[in-house]
């Protein structure tokens, strides 16, 4: 009881909670663009069930993942070490760290599984015969409900992972991690339905957000490898691109007959 007062008076534990919360919401934006382009080629009464069971999903992830915090900090032992030399910069490092860890793995294969569903997602989309049969509304779905949450998933486990070695980066506690994964995730749930039908009727978002999937994934595949990119630089290029395409969308609002 002492320890819980003591964590609601402290403001430095307020500090890191609100931090860490604006930091796993800004982390799920990529989860929460992926699952909404997914379940939106679902028939329409089963995209919020989906968009829900995915998040839901991701939470469960999570807080799995926060109970084994000893297995997570094995994560990043290598694990695998490559013979390959590579030139050196002018530090007289590699530019390229050719040790990877399991962590690092995962990053990969879910890069790697990024830039092709994005690939594949672009090329239906600009297919003049495959997207006349998916703008055809008495066309087949194009995805199955199982299928996509099987895509779903796999694409939970490496934002969650991500997610999580964040938070354990950023605080010791574990309470504060817990509130801020439950707090960015019921977010996420909120803003969901909202920003899937957002995409959804604003198709040219759909190939901006492709776009983000592709930049994204090859992200995921350079931190793999053990190039950092700031998280930083990604957003705002996200948000400068966002912030086009809203102007678009005003113009084309704009010059629509009333």
């Amino acid at each position: 009881m002492a320890g819980l007062m003591h964590f609601l008076t402290d403001p430095a534990a307020w500090a890191a909670l609100i931090t860490l919360i604006v930091m796993e919401v800004v982390l799920g934006i990529d989860n929460l663009v992926f699952i909404s382009i997914l379940s939106n080629k679902l028939p329409p009464e089963q995209r919020t069930r989906a968009r829900r069971l995915g998040l839901a999903l991701a939470l469960i992830m999570r807080l799995a993942l926060l109970s084994t915090l000893a297995f997570l900090a094995g994560l990043t032992a290598p694990v695998l070490s490559l013979p390959w030399t590579l030139p050196l910069d002018q530090e007289g490092h590699q530019a390229i760290d050719l040790a990877f860890s399991w962590r690092d793995l995962i990053l990969i294969a879910g890069g790697l599984f990024l830039v092709w569903k994005a690939t594949t997602e672009i090329h239906h989309a600009v297919d003049p015969v495959v997207s006349d049969d998916l703008l055809d509304k008495k066309a087949p779905v194009a995805l199955n409900f199982g299928t996509a949450i099987v895509q779903i998933l796999l694409l939970d486990i490496v934002f969650s992972i991500d997610s999580i070695l964040t938070a354990v980066g950023m605080t010791d506690h574990l309470p504060i991690m817990v509130c801020a994964v439950v707090i960015a995730v019921a977010v996420m749930l909120l803003a969901a339905d909202p920003l899937a039908n957002f995409i959804h009727n604003n198709p040219t978002v759909i190939m901006l957000a492709l776009g983000f999937l592709l930049m994204i994934g090859a992200t995921l595949i350079a931190e793999g490898f053990g190039v950092h990119v700031p998280k930083g630089y990604i957003y705002a290029a996200m948000a400068f691109s966002g912030l086009v395409e809203g102007l678009n969308i005003a113009s084309r609002a704009a010059k629509r007959p009333h």
